[in-house]
């Protein structure tokens, strides 16, 4: 693609109206929502327990590791799961989407294995990367379909519907753990083994948009008639282009900001937030007997608090049965600064979330995240979608991964390590053990994820008053702070990154 074509393509073109958009979208679009959907069902399923499995007392069934290892298996899940795309999404240009996805379904399989039938640190850091690397060479060739399925007409509501599919799964993934965990941990990996073989059945029904185009390409290659540069020097031609080179940046510190919520949020909500009053001011009293409303909403078996899953949860379920809405509205706002609005809002709700720890604050800090994500997420996709050349849109798609690669990565580390030094209630309570006399060897002898029940006993009070002690005394909320800190320079970035990138457009000849 020349320089002046790519720059066109960073302009917006005009949508098609709200109803049009959805009518024009084809099947094969649709057949890649609900393989994305499955595949996130089973994804979020482990990916949103794995903290506290991680974290979780061996007495319990836990891993029994401290964060900072947790951290190290997250660093590693980060750095495949993000950097094999980078250099895989040219593949699946070359070989072909399907077959790609269907290697990835396998590797995802064989990761969710081995976190069920090996539960030590070890074996968990095997499943994770077998797990990333699945998940890796998942996304180009979904994501390159979806390009090519939709056009530059629809493309802000198909990424819109696209990321609510990703909701829904990531809605129900956590859910059907909530309840799987009161069973054994490996339950839940041994259900997202079995939810992802679906996703063989749905290719059995997927077409490749353009794969006679693809193929009759490749025949020329072999003849030699025409001539294809290796992948890696393509991949690297394309990074040099400062419209890359910028977005890389910029992005990576939205994603720093945005993978801590996921990462985290359950662990801080497990911590800190009691769920109680606002089920009470919901149920009543005694909290509620529906099981259908204790599913839906991921609440304990008794019906009387969320689970930290549940209240993370209200994110796939805003996103889930709103995302289409704000795909619609999004579409009149130039890519660049739907990014930067959104990066704004899921920083505010940081704020929020780091200064209290009311439950019903923290649920509409979570809606006002999602909004964020919402306006964000979906938008940076398109954006590299379109300014994708058109042989090469797995390959951009790959690309988009890297400041999710590098956000990510310096995250899955900094952010269990700065989450244990500040706002770990375990921690914290090794902390106020020592205060109260124990020596270092008492201390040191009492397993990961029990510290906080040796104070409760200590201490003589509930177990709810020890935590709002503990809350009152330490400033546990700063590491939001830091995250949305991070996450309002990205947004400013986005704006003048949207400037430039429409100068440039405006300057290039037209087509």
């Amino acid at each position: 693609m020349s320089s002046e074509n790519q720059s066109n393509s960073v302009t917006d073109v005009k949508q098609l109206g709200f109803w049009a958009s959805i009518a024009s979208l084809s099947y094969v679009f649709w057949i890649c929502g609900g393989m994305e959907m499955v595949e996130r069902l089973a994804y979020y399923g482990a990916r949103m327990v794995s903290g506290l499995y991680a974290t979780d007392a061996a007495s319990n069934g836990g891993l029994g590791i401290t964060e900072t290892e947790l951290g190290t298996i997250f660093l590693a899940w980060a750095v495949v799961q993000t950097w094999v795309p980078v250099f895989t999404g040219g593949i699946s240009d070359r070989i072909g989407y399907k077959e790609t996805i269907f290697a990835s379904t396998v590797f995802k399989i064989l990761g969710y294995l081995f976190m069920a039938m090996v539960p030590t640190y070890w074996g968990f850091m095997a499943g994770a990367v077998t797990l990333a690397f699945g998940t890796g060479i998942f996304k180009p060739g979904l994501q390159g379909t979806i390009v090519k399925s939709t056009s530059r007409e629809n493309s802000s509501m198909a990424w819109g519907i696209f990321y609510q599919t990703v909701n829904i799964g990531g809605w129900l993934g956590p859910l059907i753990a909530v309840r799987l965990q009161v069973l054994a941990w490996d339950q839940v990996f041994y259900a997202c083994a079995a939810i992802i073989c679906i996703n063989f059945i749905l290719l059995l029904t997927y077409k490749e948009p353009n794969k006679e185009e693809r193929l009759a390409r490749r025949e020329k290659i072999k003849s030699g008639e025409v001539t294809e540069k290796p992948l890696w020097r393509e991949s690297l031609n394309e990074l040099k282009k400062p419209v890359l080179v910028w977005y890389i940046v910029l992005f990576s510190g939205f994603w720093f900001m945005l993978m801590f919520f996921w990462d985290l949020a359950p662990l801080y909500f497990r911590d800190w937030v009691d769920t109680a009053p606002m089920v009470r001011s919901w149920f009543g009293e005694g909290g509620t007997n529906s099981e259908a409303i204790i599913f839906l909403l991921g609440m304990s078996e008794d019906g009387k608090t969320l689970s930290p899953l549940g209240l993370v949860n209200f994110n796939a379920l805003t996103i889930m049965t709103c995302c289409f809405i704000v795909a619609g509205l999004s579409g009149k706002l130039k890519a660049t600064n739907s990014m930067a609005i959104g990066t704004f809002l899921a920083s505010s709700a940081f704020i929020i979330i780091g200064s209290v720890n009311a439950a019903v604050i923290i649920v509409l800090a979570i809606l006002c995240f999602s909004v964020g994500e919402m306006l964000s997420s979906p938008k940076s996709s398109e954006f590299m979608g379109n300014i994708g050349p058109s042989d090469k849109k797995a390959m951009y798609l790959g690309f988009s991964q890297m400041p999710i690669g590098f956000g990510w990565t310096l995250e899955s580390f900094l952010g269990p390590y700065l989450y244990g030094q500040w706002s770990s209630k375990e921690q914290i309570s090794r902390t106020a053990l020592e205060a109260r006399g124990l020596s270092d060897a008492q201390i040191d002898a009492i397993p990961i994820g029990e510290a906080f029940d040796q104070l409760v006993s200590l201490s003589g009070e509930s177990a709810q008053a020890v935590t709002d002690q503990l809350y009152m005394a330490n400033n546990v909320g700063q590491v939001w702070y830091l995250m949305a800190a991070v996450g309002i320079v990205s947004a400013m970035g986005m704006f003048y990154y949207g400037k430039w990138t429409y100068r440039i457009a405006s300057a290039a000849p037209a087509e």
